[in-house]
């Protein structure tokens, strides 16, 4: 099994790319990225899935929403 992955690299990714997201299109870019085994870690949380890991953002507050989908809130991002 590959190693966790910080959450943080998932939202550092989510910023380098620009664009807005819809929770299916982050999932297939998770899976597409990092594989349909990866495991996720945040600094609370750990073994969890793609979806486990973009329901906790969202319910964390690290989304903004927007008209065409949501982006990662850039001060809501710690440096963990």
């Amino acid at each position: 099994m590959a190693d966790s992955i910080h959450g943080h690299e998932v939202l550092r990714f989510m910023i380098a790319s620009g664009k807005a997201y819809t929770r299916d299109s982050l999932k297939q870019e998770i899976l597409t990225r990092y594989g349909g085994d990866a495991r996720f870690h945040t600094c609370s949380a750990s073994e969890l899935t793609a979806d486990d890991l973009i329901e906790f953002l969202n319910g964390r507050g690290k989304f903004l929403t927007e008209s065409d989908g949501f982006r990662p809130d850039v001060s809501q991002i710690c440096e963990g």
